[in-house]
């Protein structure tokens, strides 16, 4: 149909063409949004509510750090030995030892920084005589992480804007990760869940994230702290088309 805009008589009719187009286009938009609820609907809620787990406002402190490629540490060793300075860097290698040089290769993945001192005293003192280095005391070594958020990481997954691995400094929780993965428009973070990793045979960890009570009401209850290997997981419905763009229903 094609109207004459120089007619007055035209304009009557092209306005209320204009309105019904407008019509329709606002009835999609309702039927576009009320299919997108209806959907969101049909996904299920996973999880249970924890009321014990640490959360913001009740943190605890993460785990003694063990160590994996590709962590450094820094060792200090007194007395002196020959060809192994005072203090030195080493990083953990993708075959989890660290190299000393002269004194060869010592494992140190999967042990806490504690447990690496006591096994790089034992390793120098018995290696030393073998070298015919003479040892002016008791071995002593101290180890400090030096890099070690490379190797400790959580997950979120799903429908969301970056879809990564995160370091974890032992502080982040629910709202942290949700928020720095980023939401987009077809997100369902009220639908949103977190997986504990577990050995073979243990049960499910699934944790129920409220996300409307997070953010409206200020809730901490299901803000979980994070630990290494969590993993969260936000469901999406299906992905707006232009046309439901277009009027306002994605």
């Amino acid at each position: 149909m094609i109207f004459r805009m120089d007619s007055a008589a035209n304009r009557p009719r092209l306005r209320l063409a204009c309105a019904a187009i407008g019509f329709a286009f606002a009835t999609l938009a309702v039927g576009c949004g009320s299919l997108g609820k209806h959907r969101a609907e049909e996904i299920p809620q996973l999880g249970v509510i924890d009321p014990l787990q640490p959360k913001e406002l009740e943190m605890v402190s993460l785990p003694a750090h063990l160590l994996e490629p590709p962590d450094e540490i820094e060792i200090s060793v007194r007395p002196t030995v020959p060809d192994l300075s005072s203090t030195n860097t080493f990083a953990v290698r993708s075959d989890g030892n660290i190299d000393l040089g002269f004194f060869g290769d010592v494992y140190v993945a999967g042990l806490t920084l504690e447990q690496v001192e006591q096994k790089l005293a034992q390793h120098i003192a018995a290696t030393a005589p073998r070298r015919g280095e003479p040892l002016k005391g008791a071995i002593e070594v101290s180890a400090r992480l030096v890099s070690g958020k490379d190797s400790k990481r959580y997950y979120v997954l799903g429908t969301v804007t970056q879809q990564n691995s995160f370091p974890i400094t032992g502080s982040e929780t629910v709202l942290d990760a949700i928020l720095g993965a980023g939401l987009r428009s077809n997100s369902l973070p009220e639908k949103a869940y977190l997986v504990r990793p577990h050995p073979n045979g243990a049960r499910d960890q699934v944790l129920r994230i409220d996300w409307d009570a997070i953010t409206r009401r200020g809730d901490n209850l299901t803000n979980y702290q994070l630990f290494p290997g969590d993993r969260i997981y936000v469901p999406g419905g299906k992905a707006p088309g232009l046309l439901s763009s277009l009027v306002g229903g994605g």
